[in-house]
């Protein structure tokens, strides 16, 4: 069993589809094992998205990211990294494949309704970021 971390992203918690991104979720055989809804502070997005700091765009990921509440998860199934990242579609919503959460939810690149750790490495960061190990049921 492998897990993974996701983020329901300021835009759609603000839009109400926290829901329906758990239901495809669950539909897709992914289970939940961890859950937290959230307002990231300043300081917490910038050292959660320090990877990006010398990108041009980190300074409005962190001010979108804190712009409202999001819902933090930690996802575990066979290849939870992978089936996520497929769910979600890619960071484009126009580039991401019909049916995916992304296309069907995201509104531009930066609003993009989710967030997913990209390999095994990163989600264990991401995760024990927002987790404690007593935190994770399953």
């Amino acid at each position: 069993m492998e897990r993974t971390f996701a983020i329901a992203k300021p835009d759609a918690v603000r839009r109400g589809l926290t829901g329906d991104i758990l239901k495809r979720v669950e539909a897709s055989g992914l289970s939940v094992v961890a859950m937290r809804k959230l307002h990231l502070s300043r300081a917490d997005a910038e050292k959660f998205y320090d990877v990006h700091k010398a990108r041009p765009f980190f300074s409005g990921l962190c001010e979108y990211m804190t712009s409202g509440p999001v819902v933090v998860m930690v996802l575990q199934g066979e290849n939870a990294i992978t089936r996520w990242r497929g769910l979600m579609g890619a960071t484009d919503p126009k580039k991401a494949d019909p049916g995916t959460i992304r296309r069907d939810y995201g509104i531009d690149v930066e609003q993009n309704a989710t967030h997913g750790s990209d390999a095994p490495e990163t989600a264990a960061q991401e995760i024990a970021f927002f987790f404690a190990s007593r935190e994770l049921l399953g």
